[in-house]
């Protein structure tokens, strides 16, 4: 599925839930937001139905997210669904880890490709500061659970901020450096709670790691199929990952999309532009696949969050719109 730009959409984030057992400085209040109604959301059955539709158009990949996406119940029948009857070739979710050892089992059997579990620290009191929760050793025993898989892809995302920077380097040798697990660190936007909380570059975290372990090299033949450039460390066995919004931006080459939990597609992460597809659900999938086709042609060029007046920003929060 071309844009306008000749950009081929082939990549789908589908938010589950705007619930989180979390409450992430740069994510969420720490009294939480008011919830969609479940009523609201789509229910499984329409987003396989919308799967269909979408891998009609192209879409090859789809990533389950939230919110916590496995704070909905019975996750693994929409990964069964969208992989036996939409025809989605591969699926993957984003977790915080903390429900994820438990449902593993049924989500891996019902055809689960990869899991990226969220961690911005090496430590429980860190994590304590950074989640407002308790929960550190269930994400590291996560964490292990997933790599008992063989076949299933694991990688781990970190927001580096100013309030984790002196653990990055402890995180890397951590997680990476004995292990075949990526880990990804991933420029903080100024989105919702973003724009209230001190990001680091990934100049600045490259150079942390540099200092520490030498000269990184890119991994160029490593395809994410996304915007992540991989690099490796001396002796190392696992790999470093940047995504870099902000200071290395990729709209050029963006090929993804983004389903909220109540049904509306966003087609960039920044603007509130997409089409609501929830009321048009009586529709025939030709009609809604016109829809969606409009909708991905009208896709911005790409983002500007230096322009921080710009009426067209959505001002949810990332847990409504879908991380």
């Amino acid at each position: 599925m071309l844009d306008s730009l000749g950009r081929n959409i082939n990549y789908m984030r589908v938010s589950v839930t705007d619930k989180c057992n979390l409450r992430c400085v740069y994510c969420m209040p720490e009294n939480g937001v008011e919830h969609v109604e479940h009523r609201d959301l789509l229910s499984y059955e329409e987003i396989i139905r919308l799967g269909s539709v979408f891998a009609g158009l192209g879409v090859s990949r789809m990533r389950l997210t939230g919110g916590e996406p496995l704070v909905r119940k019975n996750l693994e029948i929409l990964v069964r669904g969208l992989k036996q009857d939409a025809g989605i070739k591969n699926v993957y979710i984003t977790t915080n880890g903390l429900l994820l050892p438990e449902q593993l089992p049924g989500l891996v059997e019902a055809g689960l490709d990869g899991v990226n579990i969220s961690i911005d620290a090496a430590d429980a009191a860190l994590f304590k500061k950074i989640t407002r929760r308790d929960g550190f050793e269930k994400v590291i025993y996560a964490i292990g659970a997933a790599m008992s898989y063989p076949g299933l892809e694991v990688k781990l995302n970190c927001v580096p901020t100013a309030q984790n920077e002196r653990q990055l380097v402890t995180m890397a040798s951590r997680f990476v450096r004995n292990t075949n697990l990526t880990l990804r660190f991933i420029e903080l936007m100024p989105v919702g709670l973003g724009k209230e909380n001190v990001g680091k570059s990934e100049a600045e975290v490259r150079r942390l790691l540099e200092d520490a372990f030498g000269p990184m090299t890119p991994l160029d033949s490593y395809d994410s199929g996304g915007p992540c450039r991989y690099c490796s460390l001396p002796g190392f066995t696992g790999r470093i990952g940047f995504i870099s919004p902000m200071t290395h931006k990729f709209c050029a080459e963006c090929n993804r999309i983004r389903l909220t939990a109540n049904g509306f597609l966003k087609t960039c992460l920044q603007y509130n532009k997409g089409v609501d597809l929830k009321p048009f659900l009586s529709k025939s999938d030709a009609e809604i696949e016109e829809m969606i086709a409009n909708a991905v042609a009208d896709k911005p060029d790409g983002h500007n969050f230096t322009n921080a007046e710009d009426l067209l920003s959505d001002k949810r929060i990332m847990s409504q719109i879908g991380g």
